[in-house]
C-alpha cells in the first residue's frame, strides 16, 4: 500500500495532480447507477474506504428518479443500460438545475464516445478496468465542481467524514 493510498483512508483527504488538497465533507451523497452487480459492489467499496456515502440504482430510470431528488453532488453510472442512457442524468442535471456532476464508469468506451460524453456533460470517464485508483480523485474533483454549481457542501468548510 502507498503512503497517499494511507493517507487518503486514514485522513479522507487526496492531493489533486495541482497540489490541492481535497477532503470528504459531511453530507456529500454519491449515487452508483449500474445493472452490474459485481461493478456496483467494486464502486462501493472503493467509496466506503474513501468515506463516502452512497446510495445504488440498478437502471437509469430509478436513477434519475433518484437523481432528481437534490440529495446527491456526483452520479456515477456505467454506460450500458438496457432502461436508457447516461444522457438523461446530465439532462436532468441541467434541465432542473441541480449541479450535479455526472462520471462515467466505462469498461468499454473508445476515444470518440470518450470525446462525446464530455460533450454531452460528462465530468469525466474512467476505465473500470483499470482506473481504479483514480475513481476517487475523479469524485473529489467533482464534489468541487458540484459545489461550484451550488449543489453540496462546501468541501474546505465541512468537517470530513471518517474513513
Amino acid at each position: 500500500m502507498s503512503l497517499l493510498t494511507r493517507t487518503q483512508e486514514t485522513t479522507g483527504e487526496t492531493k489533486t495532480r495541482s497540489g490541492l488538497t481535497l477532503k470528504v465533507p459531511d453530507g456529500v451523497r454519491i449515487l452508483i447507477v449500474s445493472e452490474d452487480d459485481s461493478d456496483t459492489e467494486r464502486l462501493k467499496t472503493i467509496l466506503q474506504k474513501a468515506g463516502f456515502v452512497s446510495e445504488c440504482a440498478k437502471g437509469i430510470t430509478a436513477g434519475c428518479e433518484a437523481a432528481k431528488s437534490g440529495r446527491f453532488q456526483v452520479v456515477v453510472s456505467t454506460p450500458p443500460l438496457r432502461d436508457g442512457s447516461w444522457r438523461r442524468l446530465t439532462d436532468i442535471a441541467n434541465h432542473y438545475d441541480l449541479g450535479f456532476e455526472v462520471i462515467l464508469w466505462a469498461r468499454t468506451f473508445d476515444l470518440a464516445e470518450w470525446g462525446e460524453a464530455l460533450k454531452e456533460g460528462a465530468f469525466d470517464v474512467l476505465d473500470a478496468l483499470c482506473e481504479i485508483p483514480r475513481a476517487v480523485e475523479a469524485i473529489r474533483t467533482a464534489l468541487w465542481a458540484a459545489y461550484l454549481k451550488g449543489a453540496g457542501p462546501d468541501p474546505t468548510t465541512s468537517p470530513q467524514k471518517a474513513a
